[in-house]
């Protein structure tokens, strides 16, 4: 794929304040003690009034103007359930627990901005490992965006970008770099490593 020029368009994150639990790799099959483990850290996070979002894996800047977004692993999403369904005084079931394991994507999302309302239609994301690139399986925009922070003043509006990647078709330990190409040109780089993420 081509990369387009830079252009007018700044990318920024919904950030909420979380952490991140240290892994050797990201885990496309868990077993048992990590799933359980994960589940653990869901319900401590509720016990200590956390929001769910705590367990998403966040990249970029932690403001609402720069270029930043987050992916959630399965056992990232794991923790998310357990957090949910603590905070309601409930348990995962299993069949709970079947779904986040056996899904076949990992979900990556940002905000991006631009200047008109329409501006993120035909946005789009791909992972760039060491030259291969990963195409998503399904992407979600914003049709009509959102008002910024600091409308009506350059960047006026903001608009989400979802992306669904296929386990099958990444490898879950590369150094990845997240592209981003907002439909109205340029395109912004997120470098990770994703055998530090659980």
């Amino acid at each position: 794929m081509k990369s387009p020029a830079y252009g007018a368009a700044w990318i920024a994150v919904v950030w909420t304040c979380g952490f991140v639990c240290t892994s050797v790799a990201m885990e496309v099959q868990p077993e048992q003690a990590q799933v359980q483990l994960a589940l653990e850290r869901g319900k401590e996070a509720a016990a200590h009034r956390h929001a769910p979002e705590t367990f998403y894996v966040r990249f970029g800047s932690g403001d609402d103007l720069h270029a930043g977004g987050f992916l959630v692993t399965k056992l990232g999403a794991l923790s998310v359930l357990a957090t949910h369904m603590a905070l309601r005084g409930l348990e995962p079931s299993a069949a709970d627990i079947a779904q986040v394991t056996e899904a076949p994507t990992m979900l990556v999302s940002m905000v991006i901005l631009g200047e008109s309302p329409s501006f993120a239609v035909n946005s789009y994301i791909v992972l760039d490992q060491r030259g291969t690139v990963v195409k998503p399986v399904t992407v979600r925009v914003d049709g009509q965006a959102g008002r910024s922070s600091v409308w009506p003043n350059s960047p006026k509006f903001r608009a989400k970008v979802v992306a669904t990647f296929s386990y099958a078709d990444f490898d879950p330990k590369a150094q990845t770099t997240i592209t981003v190409f907002p439909a109205t040109g340029g395109e912004v780089h997120f470098s990770l490593n994703f055998a530090e993420i659980d």
